[in-house]
C-alpha cells in the first residue's frame, strides 16, 4: 500500500473534510454538537489552533484551522477530537454500527472513518474558495433551500463581519466543488 505523505506547513492553514463512518447522520443531534463542542474545546486547550470556519454536517464536518507558528501536527489534533468525541458518544449515547472483523481487532468504534481529507491553502485566492465551498455546502447536499438556513456553520458569524451578504449563495457555481474537496 502506498504511503500517504500529508503536508507539513509549519503555522499553516488547512482545510479539513472528516467523515463519520459511512457517513452515518449522527453529528447535528444535540447531543453530539455538545459532545464534538466539547473535544474541539478541550483539545484546543492542550493543541492550540484557531477553527476559520466550520459547516458542520449529518455525516461530515468541514473546516478550515490555522495552526501555531511553528507547529505542524493537525493530525493528533484530529485524533485526540476524534477519540474524546468516540468515548463520550460511546458513553452518553451508545454504539453506532456493528463494527467489522477489521475494526474489532483494532479496538475501533464505528463512529468514524479512519482517515480524514487534508488540504493546504496556498493563497488567499485559495482560502476564499474553500470558505465558500464549506458554507455552500448543506445546500450542495440539499439540507437546505438557503445557505442562511443552516445553523451549524461560521457563514453567520462571516456575515456579521461582513464577508458575505446574508442571501449569498445563489449565485455560486457548484462546479467548483466535489471531488477536490474531498467529496
Amino acid at each position: 500500500m502506498p504511503e500517504y505523505r500529508r503536508s507539513l506547513l509549519q503555522g499553516g492553514t488547512f482545510f479539513f473534510t472528516v467523515v463519520t463512518c459511512h457517513r452515518q447522520p449522527i453529528l447535528v443531534s444535540p447531543e453530539a454538537r455538545s459532545i464534538l463542542h466539547m473535544a474541539l474545546d478541550k483539545v484546543n486547550l492542550r493543541f492550540p489552533f484557531v477553527i476559520d470556519a466550520i459547516c458542520l454536517l449529518p455525516g461530515h464536518i468541514h473546516c478550515i484551522w490555522t495552526l501555531p507558528e511553528g507547529d505542524t501536527n493537525y493530525a493528533i489534533r484530529w485524533g485526540e477530537i476524534k477519540k474524546r468525541f468516540t468515548k463520550a458518544y460511546l458513553n452518553q449515547i451508545g454504539p453506532g454500527e456493528q463494527p467489522n472483523a477489521s475494526r474489532l481487532k483494532r479496538g475501533e468504534a464505528t463512529i468514524w472513518q479512519r482517515r480524514f481529507w487534508e488540504h493546504t491553502l496556498r493563497d488567499l485566492d485559495d482560502y476564499h474558495r474553500h470558505l465558500d465551498y464549506i458554507h455552500y455546502n448543506p445546500l450542495k447536499h440539499g439540507l437546505v433551500s438557503s445557505v442562511a438556513d443552516w445553523r451549524w456553520s461560521s457563514f453567520h458569524r462571516y456575515v456579521k463581519l461582513g464577508y458575505y451578504a446574508g442571501d449569498w449563495g445563489s449565485a455560486f457555481d457548484e462546479k467548483k466543488g466535489g471531488e477536490e474537496f474531498g467529496e
